[in-house]
């Protein structure tokens, strides 16, 4: 192999394994002929590796036993929150780290920009644009990279193929619909011809017991009868998988199983909805949907606008029909979304269905200025798209824009008191005013504690600020 290799430390859960599996490739192209080390945890990667792409796994307890304390390595990437892989990174020799690191002297920082922009996100993502699975590699490779990375699309079943899987479970009860959904949709999608089958883990049993007791119907229930490489091998049987936003969804995706994600709960789409190209996201259309981190309202309205029969006339659509048909389907109080790729080859969601060609809500063009904000920022593309970005919303909404730039000095104060106090006032300053900044707030606040709030910190946010000031005036 040609020098050092590289390590990841990805020791959470299966699907954030799975999301892991495209910056694999990105690093495969990047560092040809390096071996990939990954720590990982055993229950999670041994089932996945006849999908995974070429790599070495090692368990936590042997990398705590010191399996890697001999070895030099080119580059270490931590994707893990937990303090001991943190440790366990700042320990390891290696010409380049990213993510968290505990140094010797005690600090934990977080290197690189793209992992200190996802760190800022707790909280905030409603605006967020960026894929956890893209966030992963940004900071290691140009954005040629993906633009070069190819993923087929799914596969076209057998006309003649009725079989639709029904996954049931997910890591939380308010990221899956209930089981009366299920139990309607279970009858709607055999009224239209189609054969539902329950998908799940073993954790998913009271929940598919539950399932069958409300719908009296003759499903076939393989609820933790599978493991996860007989369900992706069971996969190839389907022509469909419905699905809440979960790790199977991502293996689905991964393997080629068309896949329509039933979005609901504190998920977004856009950090972990279904990777590859050509996948199916619905969501609610109401405006707590869009990106929360936790349910604020007495009930989960996301899932309240879920409808058994119109799902499954979806799922009908999407197996016996052109994909054009999707483009004229009207679904009152839900966003269709297909999983596509940006021009510069990242994650993008478009919006399907009728009506999806009227003008664009302040939310997504909020959502495209930070997008393209950022790219500017970290990734060096050019600045006009973010001018760009910015005239289509005040041509849109020149009321928010008017409102927006007046209140944009608090970003300024929020700089200000973090360098003199040391406080997390950033977010909070600016938040006050007007929420619009709080995405950047927090950016700038996460990178000022990792800089110590530092005078060449501060100089180079106020910078960036009132560059950002002289960009909104001249684009209206």
């Amino acid at each position: 192999m040609a020098g050092d290799p590289i390590l990841v430390l990805q020791m959470q859960r299966m699907g954030d394994l799975l999301l892991s599996f495209p910056m694999f490739l990105w690093l495969s192209r990047s560092y040809p002929g390096r071996e990939l080390h990954v720590v990982a945890e055993e229950t999670f990667f041994h089932p996945l590796m006849p999908v995974s792409p070429p790599a070495t796994y090692i368990t936590w307890p042997a990398a705590e036993a010191g399996a890697l304390s001999s070895r030099r390595y080119r580059l270490i990437v931590n994707l893990s929150i937990r303090e001991e892989a943190a440790r366990l990174a700042g320990s390891l020799e290696a010409d380049v780290k990213v993510g968290p690191v505990r140094g010797a002297d005690g600090a934990l920082r977080i290197h690189g920009a793209w992992q200190l922009y996802r760190s800022s996100l707790v909280g905030l993502g409603r605006h967020n644009r960026f894929h956890w699975a893209d966030l992963n590699g940004l900071d290691l490779v140009s954005l040629q990279v993906p633009r070069l990375t190819h993923y087929d699309p799914p596969r076209q079943p057998d006309a003649a193929n009725a079989n639709v899987g029904l996954f049931v479970g997910a890591s939380e009860p308010g990221k899956r619909p209930d089981p009366a959904f299920y139990a309607g949709l279970a009858r709607a999608l055999l009224e239209r011809g189609l054969k539902p089958t329950l998908l799940g883990g073993k954790a998913d049993r009271p929940v598919a017991d539950a399932i069958r007791a409300q719908g009296g119907l003759p499903l076939l229930d393989l609820v933790g009868r599978l493991s996860l490489a007989e369900l992706a091998e069971y996969g190839k049987t389907l022509a469909l998988m419905l699905t809440p936003d979960t790790g199977p969804m991502h293996l689905a995706a991964w393997t080629g199983l068309p896949t329509l994600n039933l979005s609901v709960g504190h998920v977004n789409p856009w950090d972990t909805g279904p990777y590859q190209p050509g996948h199916l996201v619905l969501r609610s259309s109401a405006s707590c949907a869009r990106g929360c981190w936790a349910c604020r309202q007495k009930s989960f309205l996301c899932r309240a606008g879920l409808d058994p029969k119109p799902v499954a006339a979806l799922a009908a659509s999407i197996l016996k029909g052109p994909r054009q048909r999707l483009e004229r389907l009207k679904l009152p109080g839900l966003d269709l979304f297909e999983s596509v790729r940006t021009q510069e080859g990242l994650f993008g969601l478009r919006r399907l269905g009728a009506g999806q060609g009227g003008a664009a809500s302040a939310s997504d063009l909020a959502g495209e200025f930070w997008r393209r904000f950022f790219l500017w920022r970290l990734a060096g593309e050019p600045e006009q798209g973010v001018g760009a970005a910015w005239a289509e919303l005040a041509l849109g909404y020149p009321r928010l824009a008017r409102s927006l730039k007046a209140s944009l000095p608090g970003l300024s104060r929020g700089v200000l008191r973090l360098t003199r106090e040391g406080g997390g006032e950033a977010v909070a300053e600016a938040a006050r005013v007007q929420p619009f900044w709080a995405l950047l707030a927090s950016y700038l606040e996460m990178s000022g504690r990792n800089a110590d709030a530092s005078p060449a910190w501060a100089r180079k946010s106020l910078g960036l600020v009132e560059g950002l000031a002289a960009l909104l005036k001249d684009h209206g």
